[in-house]
């Protein structure tokens, strides 16, 4: 896939504007800009951003729930994925409270400086994971942040009891949701990652602590 069709694929795959693609496009402008200055991603994947971080980033939202009302978004890092979540959502589902956590004060003032832009309405938090308390959120994401144990941990002082996990896994998935079974209950639903031939995008609703 050439960037070309990782653009168009995200244009249909969210059934998105030009004036969306174009605020994606200047998202794209500044991560070139900033990323010498504070290394937001791997120089080495820059001349493929379309397809590894923002086609990557966008096939969530489809995943994303109508009767979801607040999503948080951790390590959110240089805004993958909660960043292109948020500007997708500008246009289709404006109602949507987006929360991104990220430790980094540095990509937080990149993040921030986006949002500004584009136009964004989010708030950008800059802090630990583990110290984060946002107990009803409706929907956690993450992309490529930790393990799924690590990640459900985190998940406890964010999510509403009745809340579900989106996140963008590599090829040792089976083994993580394996690991993650023997401390929480959880239903685990994957789906083919769009961008990666052995990645999945996993879906877990019933959350709990095993007792």
């Amino acid at each position: 896939m050439n960037e070309q069709d990782a653009k168009k694929k995200i244009e249909t795959l969210c059934d998105v504007s030009r004036e969306t693609m174009d605020r994606l496009q200047l998202y794209a402008d500044l991560l070139e800009k900033w990323n010498p200055k504070i290394n937001l991603v791997s120089k080495s994947t820059l001349p493929e951003k379309w397809q590894r971080h923002f086609l990557d980033s966008a096939q969530v939202w489809p995943h994303i729930s109508t009767e979801t009302r607040k999503l948080v978004d951790i390590g959110s890092g240089a805004g993958f994925a909660g960043l292109v979540l948020a500007i997708i959502a500008m246009e289709k589902r404006p109602e949507l409270s987006i929360i991104l956590i990220e430790s980094d004060s540095r990509k937080c003032a990149f993040m921030r400086n986006t949002a500004r832009e584009v136009g964004l309405d989010i708030e950008i938090q800059t802090i630990r994971i583990e110290t984060a308390k946002i107990m009803d959120a409706d929907l956690l994401t993450a992309r490529a942040l930790a393990s799924i144990q690590q990640l459900l941990a985190y998940s406890e002082n964010i999510l509403s009891p009745t809340g579900s996990c989106l996140f963008l896994k590599g090829e040792a998935c089976a083994i993580e949701v394996a690991e993650a079974k023997e401390s929480w209950n959880f239903t685990a639903t994957e789906t083919n990652s769009l961008t990666h031939p052995t990645g999945k995008l996993l879906k877990l609703t019933g959350i709990s602590r095993v007792s």
